[in-house]
């Protein structure tokens, strides 16, 4: 649009009014006629700017429609399609379809021991942790004995993925918790590595060297000791093939015989089972809390030769354990078992399998052990575990002889902090006694003190 011509035409319209208005003495014909030829070149000045105005207008339309056109086409273009990113772990790292993870901790530990009837050698396990059949009887007393050890220093790699439409995983766990006899405390306190955990899951299948499917980890104590309530509780590693569907797992794993000679003795580790232990467990699992049972049974064999022996018999265990909440964060747990000829499965061995009798025949030997401890958080990152635990042998005097441990049991409690995410800080003041079948006993007093990261 032409705005310099709108505005002169504006400016001559008002000029013709203002001249009508101030000529008074111009004629009157002069002035109509002048006015006329005005009017109409006005009007016709006018009707050419509407013309403009309309043309302006329509093209300033045809502009707008081609725009809107475009912006349509381009939002209706197919947007490029973004490439897929393989989903990464929260934690480990990715090697083809499988994700492996690292994982362990550093533990290093202080026990202060007392014993009431000896000492226990230098190099023994029940230096390290509390095991009940070290404990010494019938000895003469000593002063305390400090034993500092980084033994219990674990690491763990695991693997998860699929192949060929198949759930794999697979666990490899070592410490340095080995033999008696294998650290040195002279000079540099060296330790061998042992596996604890090796297996692979495929599906609902585990084949390898895993807990016993008699046991329920669920429902460990937390203690500042490498086991705790040793001699109530059910403790075993071995190879096994497990099946687990919902609640309910079945398994079969490695058998072991130990026996006690006819009057007494030295124990014998017979291995020369032919039939593998068989397992059940099934898990109870609520809001609330949970509730386990599990079934074993077994074969007890021994040959010799030299003696003419060829015995065998069948044994049989059960077990019951549950952990029941309390409010946000406390809870107790419970562990009850028992059964004929279990006795590997229970206590670290305190108790042998079965005796021999004087015709080299095997009788199985009874168990019953147990444990309740109850587990309180005073402050997010303080909490305390309060724990008894005893284990009572049904010995056949006749044959084994009084020499045998009769019952075991400790009480214990702790008292951990945990500044840092992954560091746990505790101390544990525990007292355990050993009983042998002729009345004798012996008692110990230790306190642990132990620091831990764990990554």
């Amino acid at each position: 649009m032409d705005k310099h011509r709108l505005l002169g035409g504006v400016a001559a319209f008002a000029l013709l009014g203002a001249s009508v208005a101030y000529a008074p003495h111009v004629q009157a014909q002069d002035t109509t006629a002048a006015l006329e030829a005005r009017i109409a070149l006005l009007e016709a000045e006018l009707n050419s700017l509407k013309s403009e105005i309309r043309s302006a207008r329509s093209e300033q339309q045809v502009q707008n429609r081609a725009l809107n056109d475009t912006i349509i086409r381009i939002e209706q273009r197919p947007q490029p399609v973004a490439l897929a990113e393989a989903p990464r772990p929260a934690d480990g790292f990715r090697i083809g379809d499988h994700t492996i993870k690292l994982g362990g901790f550093i533990k290093a530990d202080v026990n202060i021991s007392r014993y009431s009837d000896g000492d226990i050698p230098s190099g023994d396990l029940g230096r390290d942790f509390y095991l009940p059949s070290s404990i010494p009887v019938g000895g003469t007393s000593e002063g305390a004995a400090t034993d500092f050890n980084a033994r219990q220093t674990r690491f763990w790699l695991t693997s998860d993925g699929e192949v060929g439409g198949h759930k794999v995983g697979a666990r490899i766990e070592m410490d340095f918790q080995a033999l008696p006899g294998s650290g040195d405390h002279r000079t540099t306190n060296a330790s061998s590595p042992a596996l604890r955990r090796a297996f692979v899951t495929i599906d609902n299948w585990l084949i390898g060297q895993e807990w016993s499917n008699f046991q329920n980890l669920n429902v460990l104590p937390e203690t500042a000791d490498y086991l705790g309530a040793s001699e109530g509780m059910i403790l075993s590693r071995q190879v096994q093939v497990r099946y687990t569907r919902g609640p309910l797992s079945v398994s079969v794993e490695n058998p072991e015989t130990t026996l006690t000679p006819f009057g007494g003795g030295a124990r014998i580790i017979a291995d020369d089972n032919a039939l593998p232990d068989i397992t059940a467990r099934y898990a109870h699992v609520r809001p609330w809390g949970e509730v386990q049972l599990a079934g074993l049974v077994r074969q007890l064999k021994y040959e010799n030769p030299a003696s003419a022996i060829d015995s065998s018999t069948y044994s049989w265990g059960l077990s019951a354990s549950a952990k029941f909440k309390l409010g946000a964060s406390d809870d107790i747990r419970l562990m009850l078992t028992g059964g004929e000829g279990i006795g590997r499965y229970v206590g670290l061995n305190l108790a042998n399998d079965g005796v021999l009798d004087a015709s080299g025949d095997i009788e199985a030997i009874g168990v019953l052990a147990g444990y309740a401890a109850y587990r309180h958080v005073w402050q997010p990152n303080w909490r305390s575990s309060f724990i008894l635990s005893h284990q009572e042998i049904d010995n056949p005097e006749a044959l084994t002889g009084l020499s045998v441990n009769r019952s075991a049991s400790s009480a214990r409690a702790n008292l951990i902090w945990t500044p840092l995410t992954g560091v746990d800080v505790g101390a544990e003041l525990m007292f355990g006694k050993r009983e042998l079948q002729s009345g004798q006993s012996g008692d110990m007093n230790r306190l642990s003190l132990f620091a831990k990261y764990g990554f």
